[in-house]
């Protein structure tokens, strides 16, 4: 996070909005800012920026290269095979920006006979997101909550998606936690803190921090995991989680990111994309609550390297040349290289006690 400094520009509309709210009913948790900046329904950033791609404020793995999504689509295929490929089953895709990702996925799709027929939901809360899916992707169908999904089995995918979940932040203090707050001040809105209190959700964190750490903590994530394990220890699937984060929510993760330039989080809400490192271990223990069986953690690099990605990365290359093929290498490096996507992305399945792990994430 970006602490304020010098002096801010005027208050946008949103800012005014959130002004007003607060002198109201008092300071927001971290959580119902970042809500409000990226879905108010008239300001909120998914609500009128384009975030996605080379004219957004950040490029995802699907748009880097096609390979990303073909790999995902031949590990979901590969699961539903496994699992006896069930007609009856869809396929998942949790905040899909511009349909990028699916796009790829049903372009491999046919490799596994009968995948491709299946239809396909989308978890998207933007009007103008659901538009451009729906452009992309004829006949795909929209939901706001995953508790909208059908009672099915579900072959799932969610790439930078719980990252954009808002978070609470508490900093530890010797009688508890305080919680970090926005409120507004003489110079606009600033940040602030509760006083100190317990927390019963952040018990176990008492034993690996001290007075003065930070640690995050999503209040969405465990219903979200809820219901979609749900459908999963009922019906059978799988699902994928991609995301940037580590095992353990350690330290302030939250970032602005605004014209492609790390940004003030408080200086114009609503133009910046607001996110948080992804917790896993509260990933794991959602779905392991909720009876299914989680994989390790994988890097994505690895993730990729198992699921055949230099094989098929050489295959698309002899097409190639030029100044085509030097990015289509760059490509492969971007999301496989330790030192880049492929060591700061994760992932993590979780299937039925009775499944057999996804591939690429094998033990």
């Amino acid at each position: 996070m970006v602490d304020p400094k010098g002096t801010r520009p005027a208050m946008n509309a949103l800012a005014e909005t959130l002004r007003q709210r607060i002198g109201q009913h008092g300071p927001l948790t971290l959580a119902d800012y970042m809500g409000e900046c990226l879905l108010h329904p008239k300001h909120g950033y998914y609500t009128q920026q384009e975030a996605f791609g080379r004219s957004g404020d950040f490029i995802t793995a699907p748009e880097i290269s096609q390979m990303f999504g073909e790999m995902i689509g031949l590990c979901l295929g590969a699961t539903w095979q496994a699992q006896g490929a069930p007609r009856d089953a869809i396929v998942v895709e949790l905040g899909p920006g511009r349909g990028t990702l699916m796009q790829d996925l049903r372009r491999i799709a046919p490799a596994v006979p009968g995948f491709d027929s299946l239809p396909i939901h989308m978890i998207e809360a933007s009007p103008r997101l659901r538009r451009l899916q729906s452009d992309a992707l004829p006949g795909v169908i929209h939901h706001a909550e995953a508790s909208g999904l059908p009672q099915a089995p579900l072959f799932l995918i969610a790439n930078e998606f719980f990252d954009a979940l808002p978070i609470r932040q508490f900093r530890r203090h010797s009688a508890g936690w305080e919680e970090i707050l926005v409120g507004c001040g003489a110079n606009g809105l600033c940040f602030g803190k509760a006083a100190p209190q317990p927390y019963h959700f952040l018990d176990h964190r008492l034993e690996d921090t001290e007075p003065g750490m930070i640690v995050e903590y999503c209040p969405a994530l465990p219903p979200i995991v809820a219901e979609l394990s749900q459908r999963i220890a009922d019906h059978g699937g799988a699902a994928l989680i991609v995301d940037y984060g580590d095992w353990r929510s350690q330290g302030d993760t939250v970032q602005a990111v605004g014209h492609h330039q790390p940004a003030d989080p408080l200086a114009a809400p609503g133009t910046a994309d607001l996110t948080a490192h992804l917790d896993f271990e509260a990933l794991y223990n959602a779905a392991k609550a909720a009876g299914l069986r989680p994989t390790r953690l994988t890097t994505q690099g690895v993730f990729l390297e198992r699921l055949g990605l230099t094989q098929r990365a050489q295959t698309l290359a002899k097409s190639l040349s030029g100044a085509a093929l030097d990015s289509h290498i760059a490509a492969h490096r971007r999301l496989t290289h330790p030192d880049e996507m492929g060591g700061l992305f994760k992932v993590m399945g979780f299937v039925a006690e009775s499944a057999a792990v996804p591939p690429g994430l094998e033990p």
